[in-house]
């Protein structure tokens, strides 16, 4: 699926963010230096937190899951006909195993059946579920829905009761270029439309905007390419122009790549390379993540998508971050917090897999807005500071603003400052207002401030004042949460449970930042 960065009125439902744009599709994360009070707690993240694995060990850990998942079905009480399939599993230095699973039942897959089972290291079980329900359906279809060419048939479980039903993919183009892959979810007896999603979701050497930076790249014979062997084999590629394939590999005679200026093709490639180290590197030391499936495997970059495309985006079906050039060919969308908003929507299609829509979708795209912000105060580049502005140096609107404000979305125009019960209805760039609002919270406090040079002044919904933990700690609460407790069909009440849960994981129950995080959901109507 794909994941966009511009904000704009939604084109159709989208179920789940395999992929993720910058507009109406992305976002970024910084990592600054940590504020707020001492923990009243002992730091438990070392045993909370996840253990490296390298891409063999995690293999290994997924085959032994898949192979005790018969009895992990029974042990948790599925229903008969029901079984389940390893996604991933992540161990925390105290000895908890979180196994991630999809669950079918007859065979077929069961959208919206997803769920986590906790193993703490007594061999204690207990589950985190997208659904409760146990799954029952007639699994028969009839001459008229059997007609549907192309489409798998499936279970439809995500909303209402679960049903059969049949997935089928329609690839086209947006108007403004962007390459689009529709699902569209139909009820098996009745015809009916239960959900449509796009899964491409869009976001927005000598870089244009970090400086001089470090690149990794690999001599093939007497030329270096532009591929990153120490990060997963990433590879940045020149699309030049075009909307398929992926075009051309960078290569360089002498290893200096690009001079900073837009005409020089190399510098898009500079930034989208360089964007992606760096959101490596905050995976794997502040997140203890091998890649963005945990694999060690490194996806690949495309830059000089088509002509003057104002957008950038994550397709999962190609494993890939691609960016255009901006309005003019003048701004292409690879600043630093655009690349890691990119590819943290790769991140969370390979956790929670949160189904792009109404609230679910605003938690997804405040995830890459919250991974991307949070890259960009870890990277601790003096060109492009740490902020909490989403896209301030691609000046996507033409007028020196930023795309979004994480201290009080509503100042774009359209997001949500607060929770309230329509705000689901919202385009989910908007709708992440919500999360991207609890997390500076949760960071930095309310009230007025000075960051790195930057003024912010956030509000409360209920005219309380809320502490900051630190954006380092609030972080690690969000990634826990994804990557741990939240499901597909989590919804902003979910996701309070579940950074409370990762807090108490992390810090303690008893804990300031445990307290914090409750604080921090109820200045923003959550509660």
């Amino acid at each position: 699926m794909a994941t966009h960065l511009r904000s704009s009125s939604p084109r159709t439902t989208r179920a789940r963010a395999a992929a993720g744009a910058l507009i109406a599709s992305a976002a970024m994360v910084a990592l600054a230096a940590q504020s707020g009070p001492a923990a009243a707690q002992p730091d438990r993240t070392a045993a909370a937190s996840a253990v490296v694995q390298t891409a063999p060990q995690r293999a290994a850990a997924i085959a032994q899951a898949q192979s005790g998942a018969a009895a992990t079905a029974k042990a948790i009480g599925l229903g008969a006909g029901e079984a389940l399939i390893a996604r991933d599993v992540i161990r925390d230095g105290d000895g908890t195993v979180h196994t991630r699973y999809e669950r079918t039942f007859a065979g077929l897959p069961v959208l919206g059946g997803d769920l986590v089972v906790h193993k703490k290291a007594n061999g204690a079980l207990r589950t985190t579920r997208a659904i409760a329900a146990d799954i029952a359906v007639p699994t028969a279809t009839s001459a008229a829905t059997a007609a549907h060419k192309g489409a798998r048939k499936v279970v439809w479980a995500a909303s209402g009761k679960p049903t059969l039903a049949w997935e089928s993919v329609k690839n086209g183009t947006d108007a403004d270029g962007t390459p689009s892959r529709v699902h569209t979810i139909t009820d098996a007896r009745t015809g009916k439309v239960l959900y449509r999603y796009d899964a491409v979701s869009k976001g927005t050497g000598t870089s244009q905007y970090s400086g001089s930076v470090p690149l990794g790249t690999t001599l093939s014979g007497s030329t270096y390419q532009l591929t990153d062997g120490g990060r997963g084999g990433h590879k940045t590629y020149d699309l030049n122009g075009g909307t398929n394939g992926t075009g051309s590999l960078f290569t360089d005679a002498d290893d200096v790549w690009g001079n900073g200026s837009v005409t020089n093709r190399q510098t898009a490639g500079v930034d989208a390379a360089y964007g992606a180290a760096v959101t490596w590197d905050f995976y794997k030391n502040e997140l203890g993540r091998l890649g963005i499936r945990g694999d060690g495997v490194g996806a690949y970059s495309r830059v000089h998508y088509g002509n003057a495309y104002v957008n950038a985006f994550w397709d999962d079906s190609c494993f890939c971050m691609t960016y255009g050039d901006g309005a003019g060919n003048a701004k292409p969308l690879t600043s630093l917090d655009v690349a890691g908003h990119e590819m943290s929507h790769g991140l969370t299609a390979s956790t929670a897999g949160l189904n792009y829509s109404r609230e679910s979708g605003g938690l997804n795209e405040a995830t890459s807005d919250i991974l991307g912000t949070a890259v960009e105060f870890y990277a601790n580049n003096a060109s492009d500071q740490g902020d909490y502005l989403i896209g301030e140096k691609i000046d996507i609107r033409g007028n020196g603003t930023p795309l979004r404000y994480m201290d009080k979305p509503s100042k774009d125009g359209s997001s949500a400052d607060y929770w309230s019960k329509t705000v689901g209805r919202l385009d989910v760039h908007n709708s992440s207002g919500v999360a991207n609002h609890f997390f500076y919270l949760l960071s930095e406090g309310s009230g007025a401030k000075t960051i790195n040079g930057v003024s912010y002044d956030s509000p409360t919904y209920n005219g309380s004042t809320v502490t900051g933990i630190g954006r380092v700690k609030a972080y690690k609460i969000w990634y826990k949460a994804l990557s741990t407790y939240m499901t597909s069909t989590t919804n902003y009440a979910g996701a309070r449970t579940a950074t409370l849960q990762a807090a108490s994981d992390l810090y303690g129950a008893s804990g300031a930042e445990y307290a914090a995080v409750a604080k921090a959901w109820t200045a923003v109507n959550v509660k």
